[in-house]
């Protein structure tokens, strides 16, 4: 089987899944039993000054898909509403128990330097393995100061960021916020403020669902409501996107990425592991489903990787970072027309009723003899836009297949209608 250990800013973990920074790491009880679930690792939910944070009621509402599927995930709560010194003493306790598992804490206090140099030394008391920078808490905190208001403002995440390398030993792992217009300039900001790496994304502002019979936005409290951290599946491109984002910027080149937003299964978990994450943090999936999920991410993942030739995650961490580019660098002279395999087509007409009112129209209906339709692609007309692909129910009937222009690569760069093209 694949060795899934994994070695992150030199902290070791026996396989790349962690808990992010939530309700299910807010106290031992919970991480306990995550560690006996198999998880690798967890960072422990926000830690602040005391008074603790209080939270209101209530606190979760989700965007559902169909048979109530969740596909996104909204909160309003805030960092630990437990005392410090209650979390500080759970936390030396877990690290001592489970030595061999990765331990982060996140920690989010006001942007004054007296207060990171009051509480770096008491978590670094904990043996905690290292410390994530909550920059991104979109909700709640941003309104004191905290949070957002931080992580939108390079200059404030690399002050925090270099005060945490001066008054701490441990490893600094900086979490930014996705609200922001482009996240290279935050991660910019915590490279050159020292951080070890950064973790992406934290949640997006949001407002799921009105309630349209009380007006009030959910989740409500009382006779009102707010905007909301977003996560779950429906935030995974967007994670990933900007994960390709830092990953393949030259000014942040080698800076290491722990991936979050919308990781479920193996497969999440691997796509952000090719476009550049050496961990991966999971918090939706396992409020949904249960701290077991670990197991088929685990095994699924290992399967994979066997199937692949990979031995170790490093072998195809950042492999398709390479492959992602500027839209101007793609080859204009590339071209996918689509196939459909009329054995495994059930005749739904999807194809033809999307590519007809909406696309090319590219997808012939023709009448049969009994009645019924079948559905042919017309070749000349075919612009291999993935449409009909994309509708089509039927997994594998529609294939995007590759066609010979007898034309040479060439990108919009160094294309002649382009006026600013470059001569070759």
């Amino acid at each position: 089987m694949a060795d899934l250990s994994i070695v992150f800013v030199g902290i070791k973990s026996p396989n790349p899944f962690w808990l992010a920074s939530a309700p299910p790491t807010d106290k031992a009880y919970n991480v306990v039993r995550a560690f006996e679930a198999g998880w690798g690792g967890v960072v422990w939910k926000t830690l602040g000054e005391d008074p603790a944070a209080v939270n209101v009621s209530s606190r979760y509402s989700a965007h559902y898909g169909a048979n109530r599927e969740v596909l996104g995930f909204n909160n309003i709560e805030l960092i630990t509403d437990r005392s410090l010194e209650i979390n500080l003493r759970e936390i030396t306790q877990v690290k001592k128990d489970w030595p061999d598992r990765a331990l982060i804490v996140s920690l989010m206090v006001p942007c004054v330097e007296e207060s990171w140099k009051h509480i770096l030394p008491l978590v670094q008391a904990t043996g905690a393995d290292g410390i994530e920078l909550n920059f991104g808490c979109p909700h709640g905190m941003p309104e004191r100061g905290m949070g957002a208001a931080v992580g939108q403002v390079p200059e404030y995440v690399e002050q925090v960021t270099r005060w945490c390398k001066t008054y701490c030993s441990l490893p600094v792992i900086v979490k930014l916020t996705p609200n922001i217009t482009d996240i290279r300039v935050a991660a910019r900001a915590a490279h050159r403020g020292g951080a070890d790496a950064v973790s992406l994304i934290n949640t997006i502002n949001s407002i799921t669902s009105v309630n349209l019979e009380r007006m009030v936005a959910n989740p409500m409290v009382g006779s009102q409501s707010t905007h909301g951290g977003y996560c779950g599946s429906a935030v995974k491109p967007i994670a990933l996107n900007m994960v390709a984002e830092i990953a393949r910027d030259p000014q942040t080149a080698g800076l290491p990425i722990s991936g979050i937003g919308g990781i479920g299964n193996w497969r999440d978990a691997a796509e952000f592991i090719a476009l550049g994450s050496g961990s991966v943090q999971v918090c939706t999936a396992a409020m949904l489903h249960g701290f077991r999920i670990v197991e088929e991410m685990k095994d699924g993942l290992s399967r994979w990787m066997d199937s692949q030739g990979y031995a170790s995650i490093d072998e195809f961490s950042g492999r398709a970072v390479g492959n992602t580019t500027d839209w101007k660098y793609l080859d204009i002279n590339y071209q996918v027309i689509a196939k459909i395999d009329q054995d495994a087509c059930i005749g739904c007409g999807r194809c033809h009723i999307a590519c007809e009112d909406t696309s090319h129209q590219a997808v012939a209906s023709l009448k049969k003899a009994d009645g019924t339709h079948a559905y042919e692609v017309i070749d000349e007309e075919c612009v291999g836009c993935n449409l009909c692909q994309i509708t089509c129910p039927v997994e594998g009937c529609i294939e995007m297949v590759a066609v010979d222009t007898g034309k040479p690569f060439l990108d919009w760069n160094h294309d002649p209608r382009n006026p600013y093209h470059v001569a070759v």
